[in-house]
């Protein structure tokens, strides 16, 4: 007769963790230990839940233990047979098992953050250089699931340091902003993968975080990847109230980089509900506040924000307010401008030019757009955001009722991939 396991179901509770998120988790820990991705439901989560399942299998035990960061009979699960493993034996074989898995050598959790149990700056660096290579992985266009797997598991090693180690107030506040950061990094790969629900439930963390941090560029990053959320969920009354946060937030008030990216994202929601006149303003506004800016240290996220990135966001804006031949002129200056190893951003920018065309009546030039774009990112991208802006086009093309041969062979094969 199986009994409830009333330990695993308090651990739960203890993080606030329901049972999808938790078997989410799991699977992060599984791809990040074998190289693929896990399996586990929120079925699964019920089966140990009940009792049902005693002893999971050695990848999804040690994921859970990782993810709970306690271990298995300390979960409330019983090995098979009912025969403890001796700590030595079982340390050896946990060792076996993290090497074997696809070659690779796992040093999540053993990267000498928290040793003897206090994080210093030295530790909150290194952290910081695996944001940096979750960065890199987004502009080169690994794909949003690779993202958002990375940043959880570092988001989660961050929040045990928190909890379970020692710190100043300096390098806790630290700690704070770059979970909030990192954090961000998964809910703009949601976003990135067309999926606003799940951006926001990562945001609504990062944004707590960003408070405790009691900085206020933290916030800023936050209410930036809310917009978007806000805009992909086609709300635009909130993107409107969320870019106006931005705007007149302190990091904005000091730095025109910051003032000029709420501005520019305050333009895109006003032409977007047909406020024209309050549109180019906000546009002019972002246009001189972008001018001032200076060349200096920022946070790495801002990066983005750069002359080319610049230009992209502007066509959005014209696009919006249907001056499509502006549009098509930015985003030619984008594409010139973007530097190489952006292949997420290249493959996004070309889909949107094709768009424009398209909406000029130019259905053959946006045919040999769509391709290009296609051709710029690998299919196992998942960038959805790109597939939905070249099945808008195939829409545009499609209702213009062309007969062009070439056009009608694009509508046919683009069928199979947008």
């Amino acid at each position: 007769m199986s009994q409830v396991n009333r330990k695993l179901e308090a651990r739960m509770g203890e993080l606030g963790l329901k049972q999808a998120e938790l078997a989410h988790r799991v699977n992060v820990e599984i791809e990040l230990l074998t190289g693929r991705p896990g399996c586990v439901t929120d079925a699964d989560v019920r089966r140990w839940l009940r009792g049902r399942t005693r002893w999971p299998q050695d990848r999804i035990r040690l994921s859970l233990e990782r993810v709970l960061s306690s271990g298995a009979e300390d979960l409330g699960f019983v090995p098979r047979g009912k025969v403890r493993v001796p700590l030595e034996e079982d340390s050896v074989r946990r060792r076996k098992f993290l090497s074997g898995a696809s070659g690779s050598v796992l040093a999540v959790g053993v990267s000498g953050i928290g040793d003897h149990g206090r994080v210093d700056v030295g530790d909150v660096r290194r952290l910081r250089q695996e944001y940096m290579t979750i960065l890199r992985a987004d502009h080169e266009g690994r794909g949003p699931r690779h993202v958002e797997c990375r940043a959880v598991e570092l988001a989660s090693r961050i929040r045990t340091a928190l909890a379970r180690s020692t710190a100043s107030a300096r390098v806790r506040d630290m700690l704070h902003r770059l979970a909030a950061e990192v954090i961000s990094a998964a809910a703009f790969a949601s976003l990135d993968a067309s999926r606003p629900l799940r951006a926001r439930a990562h945001l609504g963390k990062a944004l707590a975080f960003a408070g405790l941090s009691r900085d206020g560029e933290a916030v800023y990053h936050v209410w930036n990847h809310m917009f978007l959320a806000s805009s992909q969920q086609e709300n635009h009354a909130e993107a409107i109230a969320g870019a106006d946060v931005m705007k007149r937030s302190s990091i904005a008030r000091r730095d025109p980089l910051y003032l000029s990216l709420g501005h520019l994202r305050h333009a895109n929601g006003l032409a977007r509900v047909g406020r024209r006149s309050e549109a180019l303003r906000a546009l002019g506004d972002a246009e001189r506040a972008f001018a001032r800016s200076e060349e200096k240290r920022r946070s790495e996220w801002i990066g983005f924000y750069d002359t080319g990135e610049f230009e992209a966001l502007s066509a959005f804006v014209w696009a919006a307010l249907g001056e499509f031949g502006r549009a098509e002129y930015r985003l030619h200056r984008t594409l010139a401008l973007l530097p190489e190893g952006m292949a997420r951003n290249r493959a996004l920018y070309t889909a949107h030019l094709a768009w424009v065309q398209a909406r000029q009546n130019e259905p053959e030039l946006a045919c040999a757009t769509s391709r290009q774009a296609r051709l710029s990112v690998s299919s196992a991208c998942g960038s959805r955001r790109t597939a939905r802006t070249l099945d808008a086009t195939r829409s545009v093309l499609l209702a213009s009722g062309t007969k062009s041969p070439r056009v009608i062979e694009w509508i046919e094969e683009s069928g199979a991939w947008t």
